[in-house]
């Protein structure tokens, strides 16, 4: 009787383990894309207070450098893919120097129901659509930036969608993603890229002046550029 308790126990904690690294550690991902957009939606009403953004780091870090590439457009348009709550565009909206618009895209509807809420008071400067990173409803060379923030390991297929941003990119425009980083990045079995990988990747898509920085303890922040000649 106790080695069947015993062994009971430990498929339970075989299967706790798993459902942890499933569900939490990779976010569904494995799981397929229904899964991680359900996820997704659960966690909408709290996700905010769980990321707990703050402002003066997500401008200097975020916001300024990309404001600052893109000095030459007085009024540019900027995707930011995977926009969640609305976070880049609504620090970006926010910036009294940015005169343009930023078009919001996320497959969750509960996400993009918290990020209307939130980035209302900018009306047809913040257009928000819902739908998926490999195939954006936008024509080719259409944005002077593409963002996507803490969200590539999520998508099914994260160089199809990358190759994406990069067709809706306009030539000189500005890509800015995050490469995950750290033990976690790790837990993603077959996605994960060292910085030299994730470059070599960018270099792969075309673009030029890739440079890497470091960020958070999770992430770093990419930016590279799609050359005119392209």
């Amino acid at each position: 009787m106790l080695m069947w308790f015993l062994c009971l126990l430990f498929v339970l904690i075989l299967f706790g383990l798993l459902a942890y690294w499933l569900l939490v550690v990779t976010e569904g991902v494995f799981l397929g894309r229904r899964v991680v957009v359900w996820l997704y939606d659960l966690t909408a009403h709290k996700y905010d207070d769980i990321k707990q953004f703050g402002t003066e780091t997500e401008q200097f870090f975020v916001v300024r450098p990309l404001l600052q590439s893109l000095t030459n457009q007085p009024a540019p348009r900027i995707l930011d893919v995977a926009t969640g709550t609305g976070r880049l565009p609504y620090h970006v909206l926010n910036d009294p120097l940015f005169h343009g618009r930023v078009y919001g895209l996320d497959a969750s509807e509960k996400m993009l129901d918290w990020a209307a809420e939130k980035i209302r008071p900018f009306g047809d400067r913040a257009p928000l659509i819902q739908g998926v990173a490999d195939k954006l409803p936008f024509p080719a060379d259409y944005f002077q930036a593409v963002t996507s923030l803490e969200a590539l390991e999520f998508f099914p297929d994260d160089v199809a969608a990358l190759h994406e941003m990069v067709r809706v990119l306009q030539p000189g425009g500005v890509l800015l993603v995050t490469r995950r980083r750290g033990w976690e990045a790790k837990a993603f079995v077959g996605r994960y890229r060292d910085p030299q990988t994730f470059e070599a990747l960018l270099q792969n898509l075309g673009l030029v002046a890739i440079d890497t920085r470091l960020w958070q303890v999770e992430y770093d922040l990419i930016f590279a550029q799609k050359p005119k000649s392209i």
